[in-house]
């Protein structure tokens, strides 16, 4: 057999450096292409998180310089006021303890007497993340508060959503933080809520408050298929935080 002259060999060892040369470079760009499809993905995945809240920031910042009255639909996207007997005015529950609720909202019943309980004057918006307990909202009502409560087709909708929030903020910067006529509160209502009670049909907002005394209280509803601050402002100026069982307490 012939040997292999030096140029062959060099010739040879030319070809192998610029095959794995070829190769090195190949596999530097399918590396890259994976990196940058992770980093593609990762945008996309954050931006779907980002994006709503995004919007709903938007969405509320639109409103600042508007009054509650002018926020969202006509008051007649909403229906009549219904009112029921009330019961439990001061009933306590140990904390912890669940109660079963037969309307959906609640708008009277036992609740928790706790820290937390009522939930605090100053928080005026809860998503379902941090929405108290329904046993420590009812503590609220009890006090004096009105709460809109918005389904999970709200909370879905960025421009609801914003307007919602743009109502809690409302109630959150005007006048004296102090000032019980701010006794609001926008809060979710959750599918896990419902044990068999539901809102009407193509219903999304319930207003609720609880007036009455420490002998005879009522229970107060207005549901809408959406958000209105006319509504809202109508009905808590018919059913001030001063009718209710314990209306001197946060």
């Amino acid at each position: 057999m012939a040997k292999s002259t030096k140029s062959e060999k060099t010739e040879r060892q030319r070809i192998i450096e610029e095959t794995l040369k070829k190769q090195r470079t190949a596999e530097k760009k399918r590396g890259n292409a994976i990196v940058g499809i992770a980093v593609l993905i990762a945008v996309i995945i954050l931006g779907v998180a980002i994006y709503p809240m995004a919007r709903g920031a938007f969405e509320e910042s639109k409103y600042e310089d508007k009054a509650l009255n002018d926020i969202g639909a006509e008051p007649s996207v909403c229906q009549k006021v219904v009112e029921k007997a009330g019961r439990d005015v001061g009933t306590h529950v140990p904390e912890g303890q669940q109660v079963t609720y037969d309307t959906a909202p609640p708008a009277f019943g036992p609740h928790w007497n706790a820290i937390g309980a009522p939930a605090p004057f100053e928080d005026k918006f809860y998503d379902k993340d941090d929405r108290p307990e329904l046993e420590q909202l009812v503590h609220n009502l009890e006090h004096g508060y009105t709460i809109l409560w918005y389904d999970e087709s709200i909370a879905d909708d960025p421009g609801q959503l914003g307007q919602i929030e743009a109502i809690a903020k409302k109630f959150k910067e005007s006048g004296d933080a102090k000032n019980y006529r701010n006794k609001f509160i926008a809060a979710p209502w959750l599918s896990s809520d419902e044990n068999g009670a539901k809102f009407p049909k193509d219903q999304h907002i319930a207003f609720t408050h609880w007036k009455g005394d420490s002998q005879t209280s009522t229970g107060v509803w207005q549901y809408c298929s959406e958000v209105s601050g006319a509504a809202l402002e109508t009905f808590m100026d018919d059913y001030p935080y001063t009718d209710a069982p314990e209306a001197v307490v946060i």
